[in-house]
């Protein structure tokens, strides 16, 4: 019914194994991919029930998610679930969005409501961005942003309402196998960062890509490139590469769909 894959990257069993037993106990997972992008193999996770698969080398967040995926097309499972290591929730969870995704078939992508572990929302459905939403603003005065980021963050629709949303966070993807055979996998140019919001995309153009807020799961989520050089040189350089691929200033196809979504809002 369902697959899961998890991406990691010097991680030991402690920091995996919670996450892997609420995927069993949930009852809908066919098969977990655990994918190592590590460069030394831990064997401790031979102890797991899971399909271990080292690489050897940083393959970069969707390349290494796309080696499960391919394995979920081939044998016809129809839901996969990209989660990242850090993401707690009750089990009871995915079985509801495995019936909801099945009432409606129009739906090619789903993410539930995520908190920070001290309750407060995390803010993760967007509009498409602009080079200033994911570039320019990280080197101005967070009070310079606020409203922008606000409005980008579409934060008027009090997140408790379902919604159609073309920009959602990596952390939590449930994807349905055939908008992932008609959108495409993830794009393996963008080592990490902007590869979420290309799949998001380009499922949103032929499917429904929809915030689900009844039902929640906890990301423990730590921004590392706004406190790691090396990672935010990562970052800025993998979102040149989104902007070289769908424009940076004149994106005629980013103005619609932003403006079809905000008539959401009231």
């Amino acid at each position: 019914m369902l697959n899961a894959s998890i991406v990691l990257y010097n991680h030991t069993v402690s920091e995996i194994t919670p996450l892997v037993q609420v995927l069993k106990q949930s009852g809908v997972v066919s098969e977990i991919f655990l994918i190592d992008n590590s460069f030394e193999k831990n064997t401790d996770f031979d102890s797991l029930e899971v399909n271990y698969i080292f690489t050897g080398r940083n393959l970069g967040y969707g390349r290494a998610h796309n080696i499960a995926l391919r394995k979920t097309i081939e044998s016809g499972i129809p839901y996969h679930l990209v989660i990242n290591p850090d993401i707690s929730f009750d089990p009871k969870i995915l079985l509801r969005i495995v019936d909801f995704m099945d009432k409606n078939t129009e739906i090619g992508q789903l993410m539930p409501k995520v908190f920070y572990p001290d309750g407060q929302i995390q803010y993760l459905c967007k509009l498409l961005p602009t080079p200033f939403d994911l570039i320019f603003r990280r080197f101005l005065p967070k009070s310079w942003t606020q409203k922008r980021m606000e409005h980008f963050e579409l934060r008027a629709s009090g997140y408790d309402r379902i919604m159609d949303v073309p920009y959602l966070s990596g952390c939590f993807m449930f994807l349905r196998t055939d908008a992932l055979k008609n959108a495409g996998l993830f794009d393996e140019r963008f080592f990490m960062y902007p590869e979420d919001i290309d799949l998001t995309r380009r499922i949103h153009k032929l499917y429904r890509t929809v915030f689900y807020p009844e039902v929640s799961i906890v990301h423990h989520h730590a921004q590392s490139s706004y406190v790691n050089l090396k990672m935010l040189c990562v970052h800025v350089s993998n979102m040149i590469r989104y902007f070289n691929k769908w424009g940076w200033f004149f994106d005629q196809e980013r103005k619609e769909i932003n403006a079809k979504i905000l008539k959401q809002l009231p």
